[in-house]
């Protein structure tokens, strides 16, 4: 069991706050994605979790004790580097073995652990190799079964798969979240890609400005953001300015009933109206707009409509394109009961 705590967790560095009172609880076994531009924290809060770097308020217990002031390497913890920081001395077995080398660990011990975890990355028979005889993907491999080598309470990884191109990103995405439901470790990812969130994560935390946005189910962050900052930055949403009134909104002088699924997160006056792009349906009513680009993605078909200077992009399986071409007017529909209203 290893269930994490954070409280009031804050980082400084001169007059810069890069970590500001992150209080958090990680339910054991979860895979957990930090999530959030460049410069947000969220590399920031992996190292203060991983004790390499001192916070200046706030602690971190794990089941319960206090490791606040534990040295880094007394805590248990697995990491994954963001440049992996293999060692081309030695062998693939010798990269994996190191911590527990390190720890004094048998070598009989090391050899046999080395062995079990390459075979659980999909390395096997492949120890005797170096580093550079292998491929990107296969590098990725062996960090992670380094990470994995001391059996850690819980393991961190700093945007471990960035490196990689495209679809060898998304095969490691699917690897490396079923190798973590194998194994049950609590696991926290620092990530800046959306998609590698929602495909992963049981827990998305999303931050900005060194403060957590918002903690949900990768679903729950998508369909009900805490505010306009998350919409925007979790996939794609369209954000309107609008009026909140007494079970309406008017967005652009038109009055637009709230359906009891809708979510209003803001006060009545002004607001922010955000639809997910397949929730936008084109058609002869709704707000006018003349459609500005066309984009066919194989598996989904994007119109980008401009209205009054917001450009609105509407999504749709390939089967169910709409027949319309650029300069052409068109009105714009948000489908009821999956609008959220949020504070401007």
């Amino acid at each position: 069991m290893t269930e994490l705590s954070l409280h009031g967790l804050t980082k400084r560095f001169g007059s810069f706050t890069a970590v500001d009172g992150v209080s958090i609880d990680i339910p054991d076994g979860s895979f957990v994605c930090l999530l959030g531009p460049s410069g947000c924290g969220k590399t920031t809060l992996l190292r203060l979790l991983a004790g390499l770097e001192e916070p200046s308020a706030g602690r971190i217990s794990v089941d319960g004790e206090d490791v606040t002031g534990t040295p880094a390497h007394l805590r248990g913890f697995g990491m994954v580097f963001q440049s992996l920081a293999l060692f081309p001395h030695l062998t693939v077995a010798e990269n994996v073995a190191y911590p527990l080398s390190i720890r004094g660990t048998p070598r009989d011990e090391c050899r046999r652990r080395a062995d079990e975890l390459l075979s659980l990355v999909q390395l096997e028979g492949m120890g005797g190799r170096r580093i550079h005889q292998l491929s990107g993907g296969q590098r990725q491999r062996v960090a992670i079964a380094r990470g994995l080598a001391i059996e850690p309470r819980l393991f961190l990884l700093d945007e471990p798969l960035s490196a990689l191109d495209a679809n060898l990103r998304e095969h490691m995405q699917v690897e490396l979240r079923q190798l973590q439901q194998r194994l049950g470790v609590t696991t926290v990812v620092v990530t800046h890609d959306q998609k590698e969130a929602l495909t992963m994560a049981d827990i998305v935390i999303v931050m900005d400005k060194g403060r957590v946005q918002q903690v949900g189910a990768p679903m729950e962050v998508y369909r009900d953001p805490a505010n306009a900052f998350v919409a925007g930055f979790i996939g794609t949403s369209n954000l309107l300015p609008c009026e909140l009134g007494e079970g309406e909104i008017t967005v652009s002088g038109r009055r637009i009933a709230l359906d009891p699924g809708d979510r209003v997160k803001a006060r009545p006056g002004e607001a922010v109206l955000s639809v997910r792009p397949e929730d936008i349906r084109l058609s002869a009513d709704g707000l006018p707009g003349k459609i500005s680009f066309v984009r066919d993605l194989g598996e989904s078909v994007q119109v980008l409509v401009e209205h009054e200077g917001h450009e609105i992009t509407a999504l749709y399986a390939p089967g169910a394109r709409p027949e319309v071409a650029v300069g052409e007017t068109v009105g714009v529909e948000f489908v009821p009961g999956t609008r959220v209203v949020l504070p401007a």
